[in-house]
């Protein structure tokens, strides 16, 4: 079966991962996460078997949009949903949060979720990215995580990407927690279908699909839910409603307040409040 579903930049992105999870109820569904430029969406096509999803010639994100296709693959129906780089340049950071929590609400949720990277030196961009991820979804995310390296080709001759991985501490500790599950492919260079060579797309899709039906068990079938999601947004709301009734209450001090609200900032990364934000503006105004 083939599902093809769009969404348009007026339509609300709830509406549309609903609509998804109410067609696809026995269907495998996997979000594909990462920074612009590391080959998600060829990513896609490579697990797929086919170009469904546009790719782009520049460094610029040729994803603008959520979207989703869904394809029978080794015997099981894979839902895939590309979303665009979580760190694009100008793109807003409410519009960031409106995906995140799109994906977090729908019904019965993703099974999966593929952290892609390139091999290539492992920075502190690189972790910077992962940690923003975490940050969006929660730590709950990485029990439902694979790490997944494109640009398999620059792999020494003879490494294995386990190997690979433990060259770098940082990189070794995140695939750690996420139990251990990392995979490679190549989307230009390994279109081989020996199911016996290392460098073949064909193998190294079908052990990245068995290690998501490993996982689905291990989590008894389970899906990432926004549960998590929820009980920090609420916390944050908490916080943010006991700094601002302090500040006008005047029962603390300037300075104590203020180290409230950096803290909070730093718990919540990028997506704080307008209401934070200004609060913190004034906060400066009065230091």
């Amino acid at each position: 079966s083939l599902v093809i579903v769009i969404i348009r930049k007026n339509q609300p992105m709830n509406l549309f991962f609903k609509h998804i999870m109410k067609v696809l109820l026995n269907t495998t569904v996997i979000v594909i996460l990462g920074k612009t430029g590391v080959g998600k969406s060829s990513l896609a096509n490579t697990i797929l078997g086919e170009n469904v999803f546009r790719i782009g010639d520049t460094g610029n994100s040729e994803t603008s949009e959520c979207r989703s296709e869904t394809r029978r693959v080794d015997g099981r129906d894979v839902t895939l949903i590309d979303t665009p780089g979580l760190f694009d340049t100008g793109r807003p950071e409410e519009e960031l949060k409106a995906i995140v929590k799109c994906i977090t609400e729908c019904a019965p949720g993703p099974h999966a979720f593929l952290i892609v990277l390139k091999v290539e030196k492992f920075t502190e961009h690189e972790l910077a990215v992962t940690e923003k991820i975490r940050q969006y979804f929660t730590e709950e995310v990485l029990k439902y995580a694979v790490i997944v390296f494109t640009h398999g080709e620059d792999l020494p001759k003879g490494t294995k990407i386990e190997q690979f991985v433990c060259q770098n501490e940082s990189l070794r500790d995140l695939v750690e927690k996420c139990g251990g599950r990392c995979h490679v492919v190549d989307n230009k260079h390994w279109t081989n279908k020996q199911p016996n060579n290392y460098r073949s797309n064909q193998a190294r899709v079908e052990d990245l699909l068995n290690t998501i039906d490993e996982m689905v068990t291990q989590n008894n079938g389970g899906h990432y839910t926004n549960e998590m999601f929820q009980v920090v947004e609420k916390a944050i709301q908490v916080e943010e409603h006991r700094i601002q009734q302090n500040l006008s209450s005047g029962n603390m001090p300037w300075e104590e307040i203020r180290e409230q609200a950096k803290i909070l900032k730093k718990v919540e990364g990028n997506f704080y409040s307008k209401k934070l934000n200004l609060l913190l503006q004034e906060l400066a105004k009065n230091s």
